[in-house]
């Protein structure tokens, strides 16, 4: 089982935890614009809080596909100000910032962030695995290709599973001659992958565990469950707790969601199953 150390809060994962979402930004796919006052974005941490989360997720650059690029000085503007004020509400809770810049990242943590969750995995800034090494935070390492603006073009696989795990390997191993030393892997479901990649990366889910990492899952509320229910975007929580349960019997550590409450009772059910065997 695995720990990470949070600025030396170690956080066991041999329960699974969930990771609540908080977009800082006027466009992501789901809670565009519901959170950019400073009170929206204390008055959701406290609910997120209140309903178990375990980490916080703070992003200001929204990563759906064909977004519109925001200028780093926009996106610092938005992420720093978010986690001066949840972490003076809430100091002992434990924030990630959802960034691939090294110096939103850099001075993220000096705000008071605990985790760096990079949805390139340093593929879009030759600083970050370098400056993560030195803040000694944990790591997300999402796969993806190109960028968000042009990451459906880019994907192309022949046997999605072995590439994805193989193009990750790779990161992590840079990732850890960099000097990282808790590394998460995401195998970054919606991000130059088909509806179709996603579901055959579920599938074959615990492929995942030959990177020897914690394993994070980002399907909350994703056009992979809308599109297959034909639903729109705000009836997806039913499918979305449905694929977190699959996705924790196949040994996802964190669940990284916009609903924490539902992800939260999941993990709950399904940790009795796992553990009536």
């Amino acid at each position: 089982m695995y720990t990470i150390n949070c600025k030396g809060a170690l956080i066991d994962l041999s329960v699974p935890k969930v990771m609540g979402i908080i977009n800082v930004t006027p466009d992501s796919f789901y809670d565009g614009g519901k959170t950019q006052a400073l009170s929206q974005i204390v008055a959701q941490a406290e609910k997120m809080i209140s309903h178990g989360a375990a980490f916080l997720d703070i992003g200001g650059y929204s990563s759906r596909p064909g977004a519109a690029d925001v200028s780093e000085e926009e996106e610092l503007k938005r992420v720093v100000v978010a986690v001066e004020a949840i972490r003076r509400e809430f100091p002992k809770t434990i924030i990630s910032v959802d960034t691939f810049r090294s110096s939103v990242a850099k001075q993220a943590v000096a705000a008071g962030a605990s985790i760096v969750n990079d949805i390139s995995g340093g593929t879009l800034d030759d600083n970050m695995f370098a400056t993560v090494a030195q803040l000694g935070v944990p790591y997300i390492l999402m796969h993806m290709r190109g960028t968000p603006q042009n990451m459906t073009e880019k994907a192309n696989y022949n046997t999605v599973t072995t590439e994805v795990v193989y193009e990750l390997a790779v990161r992590i191993a840079e990732a850890k001659a960099a000097g990282i030393n808790d590394i998460i892997a995401d195998p970054g479901f919606g991000f130059a992958k088909t509806r179709e990649h996603g579901f055959e990366l579920l599938q074959h889910l615990e492929h995942f565990k030959l990177l020897e990492t914690p394993l994070l899952i980002g399907i909350s509320r994703k056009s992979m469950i809308y599109k297959t229910l034909d639903v729109d975007v705000q009836q997806a929580l039913n499918g979305t707790t449905a694929l977190h349960s699959i996705a924790l019997l196949k040994g996802a550590s964190i669940l990284r969601v916009h609903d924490v409450k539902e992800a939260v009772q999941c993990v709950a059910l399904v940790s009795e199953v796992l553990n009536s065997q």
